[in-house]
């Protein structure tokens, strides 16, 4: 059998990450195709301000986003992100590593069935995202189009099995 092994992924918090390595990864100009929020150049500071940002929701909500490693090494960050009564879950990763998603999507979503305060996952994807197959085969289900922040979004709801999770319009 020919081929890499596949890398451990662990989930470590963004304030044990290099600031460099976060800003060479936000820097990086396919960053740009595929997050419509990101604007303006990353410096030093706006990494302390993402981090600090990030790290606030741990705070208010008890859970937020990781930073991602394979094999030890950063491969980008994502995580949860309460938005209104939903916890939305987002995936910002480095390009060598967008092969990763769904392994980390996976483990992530594995966290949420294991915590009763999201009974549902939604994701919002730009437009300029064309492969949407692994959220389909992860059971997502395509909730319509919505503007957050000035962009469009595609919106996309996963059930996790835990209390509440059953899809109605008026929570989704």
């Amino acid at each position: 059998m020919t081929g890499h092994p596949s890398p451990t992924i662990t989930f470590t918090r963004l304030p044990e990450i290099a600031p460099e390595a976060i800003l060479a990864h936000m820097s990086h100009p396919v960053m740009a195709r595929h997050m419509p929020l990101l604007s303006g150049d990353w410096t030093i500071d706006t990494v302390a301000a993402f981090v600090a940002d990030k790290e606030a929701c741990w705070k208010l909500d008890g859970l937020g986003h990781w930073a991602f490693l394979a094999d030890g090494t950063y491969a980008g960050w994502g995580g949860f992100q309460k938005e209104g009564d939903a916890w939305d879950f987002g995936l910002v990763l480095t390009p060598e590593r967008f092969g990763l998603g769904l392994r980390i999507t996976q483990q992530a979503l594995a966290f949420a069935r294991a915590d009763s305060r999201i009974p549902y996952v939604t994701f919002l994807l730009p437009p300029s995202r064309r492969n949407l197959g692994a959220l389909r085969r992860l059971g997502a289900s395509f909730v319509g189009e919505v503007d957050y922040e000035g962009a469009a979004f595609r919106k996309y709801r996963l059930d996790t099995g835990g209390p509440a999770s059953v899809f109605r319009p008026e929570n989704g």
